[in-house]
């Protein structure tokens, strides 16, 4: 055998060698974060109890504006006011899950039917522009996690979202969600939007002004009735058509 063949082998050897322990450190790396995500789950996991019914607390997103509000004199204060749902104006409600998720009482959580679409729309324009998100998941993301795109904060959102759905009641969730999402630049909840734009309560909410409000969740802070921008215009027409 020529000095060459066994010098090949060698090598060979060697790269199959460092092969077999990069895929061991990488085995190894995985269970270290499984266990550790494992960990983080728990130490974030709620106790669903607290959410079936009474008083409404502040998300994290609410909490995080109030500390950014320190950072950023120029924002508003934060306005936020709890409401019962028997006091929200059916109007709103239907506007909506009209205007996210068409499907909600039907789903346990994931709608498999708007995530393949968002898809495929955000393939199509080779950028992200729809997420597919149901409502649920948007409670779940607002008030126990973050904006953070990420895969991790994904998968989080997902097993938060199938333990609320499987714990509490459609109608609560919906209630969670009128009282936390965010309006406008620190207007979170419908009773302060409704206060903040027209100076009424969330009972007495029109369909005009329901779709409107609606049509600020995508992106509450540069789409609102105040702005009135082309997007927010065409928006609460696509919501019209389907109210």
């Amino acid at each position: 055998m020529s000095i060459r063949s066994l010098t090949s082998r060698f090598v060979e050897f060697l790269n199959k060698r460092n092969s077999i322990r990069i895929l061991r450190w990488s085995f190894r790396i995985l269970v270290i974060i499984i266990i550790m995500d494992a960990g983080y789950l728990i130490g974030i996991w709620p106790d669903w109890e607290l959410y079936k019914e009474g008083p409404i607390q502040q998300s994290n997103f609410i909490r995080l504006y109030v500390y950014k509000q320190y950072q950023n004199q120029d924002w508003p204060q934060l306005q936020w006011q709890q409401k019962s749902i028997r006091k929200i104006s059916k109007n709103m409600i239907r506007a909506l899950i009209v205007a996210e998720d068409s499907r909600f009482y039907s789903h346990s959580g994931i709608d498999m039917e708007a995530l393949k679409s968002a898809m495929e729309y955000n393939l199509s324009e080779k950028r992200f522009v729809y997420g597919g998100s149901t409502i649920s998941q948007q409670t779940v993301k607002n008030i126990f996690l973050s904006a953070s795109r990420n895969p991790l904060r994904k998968w989080h959102e997902l097993l938060l979202t199938i333990g609320m759905e499987r714990n509490l009641s459609k109608k609560r969730i919906l209630e969670l969600h009128l009282n936390v999402a965010e309006f406008g630049r620190g207007i979170y909840g419908v009773e302060a939007a409704a206060r903040h734009y027209w100076g009424i309560s969330a009972a007495n909410l029109s369909v005009k002004q329901s779709i409107q409000l609606a049509a600020t969740l995508p992106s509450p802070v540069a789409h609102n009735p105040s702005t009135r921008t082309k997007a927010f215009n065409r928006r609460v027409k696509k919501i019209s058509r389907h109210f």
